[in-house]
């Protein structure tokens, strides 16, 4: 008689539940609009320090930096390429849009210029690239089938890299809960802006927070007062709760951004 087959023992269900999925711990990013400004030489940049080298050393004082040339011009790929080579692992690039992406009439009509923007070498960034900035001017509206159609032309991806798209908007017509459901629908941040002229919108609508801090006074050394940053620590790190928090300190004080940036970083650790 043929014996029969040993049953073998079974296997235990491997757990998938979200509750289970190994998931990379979120950060809070901090940093500065760009890293070439006359005034941080001898103050945030050592005397004598090489103009080629301020990436390389920002880059190490910052944990991140939003490149905002690209708003006004492309870069060759091989650019792209070296910002990568001189920044440590860990450290994260915001890239702000072209303005002939979001600064038309039509938005819907940016499909060619949002592919030539996405399509100049930014993927080389590789692991540090962070989220995209598309900043709409103040004069911009809200029209919600117009701001759909954009939106629609925001890939979710670009040569195998993911890409997170936040959304700068300047004008008050846009604190409408239909602008939030489009950004929920299509995971755009809304970018909050600490400012006295733009909106200020709160909303989680994707699963990062990208935060613009542009009240930095010059009579404070760390542009704003320590209550004051220890209180946009706290808030960075409820942000942080959802996805990574990016932060940057924009305009106002710009002499101040960068003490600005160390003293939030020292509070978020």
């Amino acid at each position: 008689m043929a014996k029969r087959p040993t049953k073998k023992p079974a296997q235990k269900a491997v757990e998938t539940s979200p509750k289970n999925t190994p998931k990379t711990a979120s950060r809070v990013l901090v940093g500065i609009g760009g890293w070439t400004f006359a005034p941080w030489r001898g103050i945030f940049y050592p005397k004598g320090l090489s103009q080629k080298k301020e990436l390389e050393f920002a880059s190490r004082a910052l944990t991140s930096i939003e490149i905002n040339g690209t708003y006004y011009s492309s870069f060759k790929p091989v650019t792209w390429a070296k910002w990568r080579e001189e920044t440590p692992d860990g450290f994260v690039f915001a890239v702000k849009a072209s303005r002939f992406c979001t600064n038309r009439r039509v938005l819907a009509d940016a499909g060619e210029s949002v592919m030539r923007f996405l399509t100049q070498g930014l993927s080389a960034l590789k692991d540090r690239l962070g989220p995209i900035n598309w900043q709409f001017m103040g004069t911009k509206k809200f029209d919600p089938a117009d701001f759909e159609g954009f939106l629609k032309l925001l890939p979710p991806e670009i040569d195998g890299l993911p890409l997170r798209h936040a959304l700068e908007v300047r004008s008050p017509t846009f604190q409408d809960e239909r602008f939030y459901d489009l950004a929920r629908k299509y995971n755009a941040a809304i970018v909050y802006a600490d400012d006295d002229d733009f909106p200020e919108i709160e909303e989680q609508t994707a699963d990062f927070t990208y935060a613009r801090l542009m009240r930095t006074g010059p009579s404070v050394k760390t542009g704003y007062k320590p209550a004051a940053l220890d209180a946009w620590a706290k808030r960075a790190k409820t942000w942080a709760k959802n996805g990574d928090a990016f932060v940057y300190f924009i305009s106002g004080a710009k002499e101040r951004a960068p003490a600005a940036a160390q003293a939030l970083i020292e509070r978020v650790k």
